[in-house]
């Protein structure tokens, strides 16, 4: 009986022992809930959160550039895009692998994508494939329970409707590289695959036209698709940007190049706005943009004419007889010759043991100034030079903006070259010659300018010698412009032989006049040798131009303005190996100037009537 009293209790302390235990047990789960769910309840919910909610940066719309007439010149296009988050799918490989199936995806791009995920955070979307036509959206969109972590995005591209006419000017965008990402503290350049400027107005102006990122935060199932959209921020959008450029013109201009390679600048001589700025030939930026195939960039790089070379500024040439315009004046200005001073031309001048050469065979005969610059008579210049000497020639062609960069926010633009007798000394050790002076009367030798800084040359002269500077800007105050200090009669002589190269019969460029209603050009031409010619030629027979491979025929240069009596546009134009400046660049001056007058709003009434 004992017995059975004592198993009893051994019973009833045994369960008041695990009632016990199983009382503690229910304490600490209940606190322990209670401390999740009250003391931690807002570290967990934003732990939640993070799970079901995907935080997206929003690329803000690159600004629209526009030319002077409100024409779109770089815009935004729609673009789909396939997208990949890694944290929100289980295998990278097998999904990629699922993709190609649907769609092409080469090694290299397999490879980018790689190499863009180990660059970034896991949540971050990594480009795909874009510019997604509608057909290969439905595809990806029908096999999405076989692509998880993958989304379609609806975003922008650049667009360049102009296409190659435009593109030295825009320059272009493309995707950012590891240099760039790290050079600026952006969020959006952290985005894999968003595109700055990378050359042209598109990266003088990256920053106004880049904008500032948005955010959007969506909520998100298992599988990382969307469910629905909870905040959005849409952040600022780039600003646009208005250039002084005429598409119009500018296209006019880019067609009458045709076939040949070259520059050519057209300018507003009294503000210096740019009108039209071209390099022939060119490059599509629209492939850039998307991508360039490696056959496009190897034929571009293989091409001779060397259609990624921003010729306008960065190609430095002779500018042969164009120079002789700031010669004459030159002359005028230091009292070496005078309006009625004349020089005899027989065809050839001699200096100690070397013959000097015109390029008419038999000379010109005595020629003043006006007559020199109409029928670009050589050994008058030279007689002239001879007298000056480098520094006053010198003096001069810097005064008209030569010799210097002008800065038009374009990169790559070359100085030229005005040398002078410090310059070759510093050079080469060696002193200035005369016979140096001499050929850099008629723009040979060392001397090097750029089409910009020729098209500056003579929208100076043309405006009665207000030193404009170029720009692809609006100026909006005309009255800083500063006279450069040369008399008034002595550029009007000038411009007389600019007119009279034109206009008179017999001229050098007679063949490329034009009379629009009373308005007419004045120009002057110029040819650069890239051979030298031998005496054995000379006594003998010179090579025609169109008999020497293209490589080594001359370099044909222009410049010109019109309206003649009442300048308000200016031009350049180089054509090189064009054989000469009457016969190749000549042509599309007037050419181009022609239409410029035409559209110009002066001559309203005019288009009416006709």
């Amino acid at each position: 009986m004992n017995r059975d009293n004592d198993k009893g209790k051994v019973l009833i302390r045994r369960s008041l022992i695990m009632a016990l235990g199983k009382f503690f047990l229910l304490l600490v789960i209940v606190g322990r809930l209670y401390y999740l769910q009250v003391y931690q309840a807002d570290r967990y919910k934003t732990l939640a959160d993070e799970n079901r909610i995907s935080t997206r940066l929003l690329i803000p719309p690159r600004g629209v550039i526009y030319d002077r007439n409100g024409v779109m010149i770089a815009t935004n296009t729609q673009n789909f895009q396939a997208l990949i988050v890694a944290e929100q799918t289980p295998n990278v490989q097998e999904t990629l692998d699922a993709f190609k199936k649907i769609m092409p995806l080469s090694a290299d791009e397999e490879e980018k994508i790689k190499r863009d995920m180990k660059r970034n955070r896991s949540f971050v979307p990594i480009k795909i494939k874009e510019n997604l036509t509608w057909e290969e959206v439905s595809r990806i969109q029908l096999n999405a329970a076989d692509l998880p972590g993958i989304y379609i995005d609806e975003g922008l591209s650049r667009d360049y409707p102009f296409g190659p006419s435009m593109a030295h000017i825009l320059g272009y965008v493309a995707a950012v590289n590891e240099k760039e990402a790290k050079q600026d503290d952006d969020p959006l350049l952290q985005v894999p695959g968003f595109k700055i400027g990378k050359s042209g107005i598109e990266k003088r102006y990256e920053k106004e036209l880049r904008g500032k990122g948005g955010s959007l935060k969506l909520e998100v199932n298992a599988y990382g698709r969307i469910m629905k959209e909870i905040e959005k921020n849409d952040g600022i959008p780039g600003q646009p940007l208005t250039l002084t450029i005429d598409s119009r013109l500018q296209q006019k201009a880019f067609e009458l190049f045709g076939e040949e390679s070259g520059a050519a600048v057209l300018l507003d001589v009294n503000t210096g706005e740019i009108l039209a700025f071209v390099s022939a030939p060119s490059f599509d930026p629209n492939l850039m943009t998307k991508g360039v195939s490696n056959t496009d960039w190897k034929a571009w790089l293989n091409n001779e004419k060397r259609p990624l070379t921003d010729k306008a500024i960065s190609g430095q040439y002779s500018p042969g007889s164009t120079f002789k315009v700031l010669v004459a004046l030159a002359a005028l200005e230091s009292g070496v010759i005078k309006p009625d001073t004349h020089f005899y031309c027989s065809g050839q001048m001699t200096l100690g043991n070397h013959i000097f050469h015109d390029w008419k065979r038999g000379g010109h005969g005595s020629l003043n100034v006006v007559e020199a610059l109409a029928h670009s008579c050589d050994i008058f210049f030279y007689e002239v030079a001879l007298r000056l000497g480098i520094e006053k020639i010198a003096d001069m062609a810097r005064r008209f903006g030569l010799g210097s960069r002008i800065d038009v926010g374009l990169e790559n633009e070359k100085a030229g070259l005005i040398p002078d007798k410090e310059w070759k000394l510093r050079r080469f050790g060696e002193p200035w010659q005369q016979g140096e002076s001499v050929i850099s009367g008629i723009g040979q030798g060392y001397i090097l300018t750029t089409p910009l800084q020729l098209a500056t040359m003579v929208a100076r002269i043309a405006n009665g010698g207000y030193e404009v500077k170029p720009t692809f800007t609006k100026v909006k105050d005309k009255s800083t412009i500063r006279k450069i200090d040369v008399a008034d009669e002595n550029i009007k002589l000038v411009k007389d032989g600019m007119f009279a190269v034109v206009n008179i019969p017999g001229s050098t460029a007679y063949r490329s006049h034009f009379d629009y209603n009373g308005q007419m050009m004045s120009g002057k031409t110029g040819s650069t040798q890239v051979r030298r010619i031998t005496m054995k030629e000379r006594q003998t027979r010179v090579l025609k131009q169109n008999e020497l491979p293209w490589k080594y025929r001359d370099h044909g240069l222009f410049i010109a303005y019109a309206p003649h009596d009442n300048p308000r546009y200016a031009v350049a134009v180089l054509v090189e190996h064009g054989g000469g400046g009457s016969s190749a660049a000549a042509p599309i001056a007037s050419k181009l100037l022609l239409e410029t007058l035409k559209l110009d709003p002066v001559n309203e009434k005019v288009r009416t009537v006709e």
